[in-house]
Formats: structure tokens, sequence, C-alpha cells
């Protein structure tokens, strides 16, 4: 009895370290199949959204689709959640932008070096919140500031877009001011073949949400505005920009910059993006739990995120978190186990490596239209 109960606390402890090993025995013929196909799902649905995350993080296209990959698969196997999907998010992409663009033109060498040394920075805040047990200090967070703050990001997403859903040459870096002044005084520049492409993108975004709830609806609006895109471009020459062809290969390896001054230059938005996507993880962990009945341990939680962002920065990730849309897709397709998100990630690597020359017909307005219906 005394060997079964010495036993039974060593394989706890253990489990601390290596959570993957509390759930690794469920794994099935059954629960494959599942996660199999939730994976697949999640992988095809991130790849329109990887793009329009990393263009409203000012990062080049590929890079959020590097941020779908590593992240995810480690987050799934050192996170406490079994359908939680980290990745790509809208806030981050846009405290990305407004935080790091002060420091370095958006899409630059610099700026990309910078982002992901914040990754790693965040990351390690992560960890060290996660090993001080200080998962609690989240439930201080109030949930209007949250809100508050996806409100605001959504504003700054939208401005950020005119440029693209209109066909406008908004200077880059201009704030909502700017951005609204110019686009009244310059509305007689508008390009109706561009902003065709991101209206028809929006409607059928909306009526596919609405509609086709079984479909995710961004993959249904992407179609609808390329389509449109290549009929003008072809049939009127319109020549609609394009986000043109992505890396056809896995993500390359990449490194931090462990130099103090930028360490200082960023601490204060590793901070703030840190307590902001640990705030989102772990509210979409815990609502997700109370559909399946699973409890969520906050500190593995923070531990998870924190070796995933880490990962993440090795393998030209920026800083990723829990998605919402992600995760509660993953969950409505029937995801069992964590598999399903290591399946997505490993999928959406394949994915990248089969289709990513076919991103040279994929819209900039079509893109603004997906962030207007809610990516």
């Amino acid at each position: 009895m005394a060997a079964q109960i010495e036993s039974l606390g060593y394989r706890r402890r253990l489990a601390r370290i290596f959570p993957f090993l509390e759930w690794l025995p469920l794994v099935n013929r059954r629960t494959l199949a599942a996660d199999l196909s939730a994976g697949l799902t999640g992988a095809i649905v991130v790849l329109p959204q990887g793009v329009a995350f990393a263009t409203i993080a000012g990062m080049p296209p590929e890079y959020g689709l590097y941020a779908g990959m590593v992240p995810a698969i480690v987050a799934a196997l050192f996170g406490s959640s079994w359908h939680l999907v980290s990745g790509p998010t809208t806030a981050a992409s846009i405290v990305l932008y407004s935080s790091l663009s002060a420091f370095a033109a958006p899409g630059s060498v610099d700026y990309v070096q910078l982002a992901i040394t914040l990754a790693f920075m965040v990351g390690a805040i992560e960890i060290t919140m996660g090993l001080f047990r200080l998962g609690a200090l989240v439930n201080f967070i109030s949930h209007s500031v949250v809100i508050g703050f996806t409100a605001g990001a959504g504003i700054l997403i939208a401005a950020n877009q005119v440029r693209n859903f209109f066909g406008l040459p908004v200077p880059p870096g201009a704030t909502f001011h700017d951005v609204a002044v110019f686009l009244v005084e310059h509305i007689g520049d508008i390009s109706p073949a561009v902003t065709a492409v991101g209206a028809v993108t929006l409607v059928f975004g909306i009526l596919a949400r609405r509609l086709l709830p079984r479909i995710p609806h961004m993959i249904v609006a992407i179609l609808a505005g390329s389509l449109l895109a290549l009929v003008l471009d072809q049939g009127f020459g319109a020549a609609i920009p394009t986000v043109g062809a992505l890396p056809s290969h896995p993500p390359p390896l990449s490194a931090p910059s462990f130099s103090m001054q930028v360490m200082r230059d960023l601490a204060p938005t590793a901070l703030a993006v840190t307590l902001f996507a640990l705030t989102e993880a772990l509210s979409i962990s815990r609502a997700l739990a109370v559909r399946s009945g699973q409890h969520i341990n906050s500190n593995q939680e923070f531990l998870g995120q924190g070796l995933s962002n880490i990962a993440g920065s090795f393998f030209s990730s920026y800083v990723a978190t829990g998605s919402f849309n992600r995760s509660g897709l993953n969950y409505d397709a029937g995801a069992k186990t964590p598999v399903a998100a290591m399946i997505g990630g490993a999928a959406l690597l394949v994915i990248v490596v089969l289709v990513a020359p076919f991103a040279a017909y994929l819209p900039d307005a079509a893109m603004a239209g997906i962030f207007s219906c809610g990516v």
C-alpha cells in the first residue's frame, strides 16, 4: 500500500513537469480520429488568419503562419487546457505594431528582430510567473479592461486597413485621426474595384458566419473576394494589389537579441503583453473547461504559454497566445485531447509548403474585408 502511494506521488510530481503524461493515456484510435479532424480544420482556418494577423502586426505575411506552428505544439504539450490553441491573435498583433513601430520600420529586418526578441521576453516572464505560482494575479485584471482594450484594438485595426480596403495611399504609421482626415480629403480617389473586393469579402464573411456556422467563414469570404479580384483583373484590367507569394519552406531558425539596451527598451511592452496574453489564454481555457468539465491549472498554463513563446522565438515566431476563434473551433470540431492542437500546428507547416505560392492571388482588399467581418 505504501509503495502504491509513493508511486502515485512520484507520477504526480512527474506530471507537474511533463503535464502531457496526464492525458497521454487517454489517447486511442477514437480520440486520434477526432483530433485529426479538428486539427486539420484548425490548420486550414489559421492559414488566412495568420497572414491577416501578420499584416496587422507589421510583420511579413509568412510570420503570422510561423507563429501558428511551433508555439501551438509546445503550448499543447506543456499547458493544462485540452482544447486551447495558441498562435497569433488580433490583440497581440496590434500591440506589437503599436509598440515596435516606434523603434523600427514595420516589416524591416530590425523590426522582425525586435518582434522575435519580444516573444522571448514575454515567454521568460510567463515562465517566471508560473514558477512562482502567480496564476491568481490574472484574476485581478478586470474583464472591462480586456473588453476596452479589445475594442480599442478593433478601431486601430480598422484604421490600419483603410489603405487596403479603399485602395488609398495612406501614409504608413498614420494615427487614427490622420487616417480619418486622409480618407475625407481623398474620398474621390477611392478605387471602386478594390473597394468592391473588400466589400464582397465582408458581406460573404458575415453571411457565411450566420448561415453556414459549420463552415469556416474566413475561408468562404476569402474565396469570394479572391474570385471577384480575379474576374476584375482578367476581365477589366483592374490590377488589384495582392499579398504576394509566400516562402514555401518551414519556419527558418532565428534568435532573439540579448542586447541589454534592446531589452530595456522592450521591457514595458513585454510586461504589458504578458499580462494581456495570459489573461486572454486563461479566459479562453476556463470558458472551454466549463463546457468540457476539465480542471484548469493557471500556473501550468503560464508555463505552457511561456515555453511556447520561448521556443517560437527560435523558429521565427512573434508573440503567441490563446486564440478565442481557433480554440472554440477546436472544441466544436470534436477535439478530445491536446493532440488536436499539435496536429494543427504540424499540418499548417505542411500546408504552407504546398500552397504558399498561391498567396500571390490573395488580394490585400480581401484581407481587409476579413478584418472587418471579424478574424
